[in-house]
């Protein structure tokens, strides 16, 4: 049975963050909690940055983390065990509060037992209801205490749907702004790097399925690209994925790449091929010009096509244009269109054209100042901290 490490404080909180992303953010929260409440015992579910925290996990990101509709149902049964698993620990321990952290799918399941159970639950990054799945919001009215969002325009939306909703700031653009990253001629010399070549960032994503689909055709596009530009390519590897899947896709390109973290892949480069996902959003606040690319297995992308409401999937354009317009900031190239030539031929517009990247840039970096300058982990701290205190 599960059992949890003694502590002197009698005060609990339940946590769930299912992705890696909820962990690192989650994380920083806990962080604060702790420097506030020391004594705090924290369980549920969540990966190494938690549990570097003293939390006690029933169950970890690396195996909750199921992308698209077909592998949610093959993974069906072992998802109802860790719901099963994880409300009997809820049961059982009674916490004081509830931190429940993106992954809407089985974080709405949990806001529904804990509200019957008399549990306050905060929110953290609620799922995206203003791209898909709007019935969502029913639950979130009825089921959630405390609704902490981190883009200003998910406000407006809530507000519409009868729902006070809390402007936490972004924890992306918080993190960013902690990191201290080398001068670029200190980078070029750590690497050999001419000034005068052009940098292209490859950014294939932090899962398994997205990056053995994504990654071959940004390679490919990038041999095309060295034979036309002078140019050098970065490779920035998801902290959480082993090394070998990068590895074999990249064994048979035929390319040199520079390994190196995604932070300094967003700095240095001149442009980026990026995955969708929080990656574009961190490439808004480096205000890096990118070719943002989505593909994913037809039956996922059919499905998704026919609930997803909006005219752009990327982060960074919704960030930069918003819900409602078709105007993008940057290119995006989904399924089919995420193919080397498209790349190749989007990449050539903009290495070929200084004026059209830096508007792009600037457009990024004006888009960054709507995410706030607040710490949005003090913020959600201090909320948690009030439920703990009542």
């Amino acid at each position: 049975m599960f059992q949890f490490r003694q502590h002197m404080h009698d005060k609990k909180l339940f946590v769930l963050a299912g992705e890696l992303s909820g962990d690192l953010h989650a994380s920083e929260v806990i962080r604060v909690l702790k420097t506030q409440c020391p004594g705090l015992r924290i369980f549920g579910a969540g990966g190494r940055r938690i549990s570097a925290h003293g939390a006690d996990l029933l169950y970890r990101t690396e195996e909750l983390s199921v992308m698209g509709f077909a592998e949610v149902v093959k993974q069906g049964f072992f998802l109802r065990r860790v719901i099963r698993d994880l409300k009997q620990a809820v049961a059982r321990e009674r916490p004081d509060a509830a931190l429940l952290v993106d992954y809407p799918g089985m974080n709405l399941v949990f806001a529904g037992f804990l509200h019957r159970l008399g549990i306050p639950v905060i929110y953290y990054i609620p799922p995206k209801v203003w791209a898909w799945k709007e019935g969502r919001v029913r639950k979130i009215r009825k089921y959630v205490d405390h609704l902490m969002v981190i883009f200003d325009f998910e406000v407006d939306f809530y507000l519409e749907h009868g729902i006070d909703a809390e402007f936490a700031g972004n924890p992306v653009a918080e993190e960013i702004r902690g990191v201290q990253l080398p001068a670029r001629s200190d980078f070029l010399g750590r690497h050999a790097i001419d000034e005068n070549r052009k940098i292209i960032g490859l950014l294939p994503g932090s899962r398994k399925q997205e990056i053995t689909m994504i990654f071959p055709e940004m390679l490919r596009a990038a041999r095309k690209i060295q034979d036309s530009h002078d140019a050098v390519f970065l490779l920035g590897k998801a902290p959480d994925v082993a090394e070998g899947i990068y590895e074999a896709i990249a064994k048979e390109a035929g390319i040199p790449l520079t390994s190196c973290p995604a932070y300094e892949v967003m700095r240095y480069s001149d442009l980026l091929l990026v995955t969708s996902g929080t990656a574009t959003l961190e490439a808004l606040c480096f205000g890096t010009p990118m070719i943002v690319l989505y593909k994913t297995g037809w039956f996922n992308y059919a499905i998704g096509k026919r609930l997803v409401r909006l005219h752009s999937i990327s982060l960074a354009n919704l960030v930069a244009k918003g819900l409602i317009t078709e105007e993008r900031a940057v290119p995006e190239l989904l399924q089919g269109e995420a193919n080397a030539e498209r790349i190749f031929s989007e990449a050539s517009s903009l290495l070929g054209n200084d004026a059209a990247a830096e508007t792009m840039r600037e457009e990024l970096l004006a888009a960054k100042e709507t995410l706030g300058s607040v710490s949005p982990s003090q913020k959600v701290a201090s909320v948690i901290l009030q439920y703990l205190q009542t």
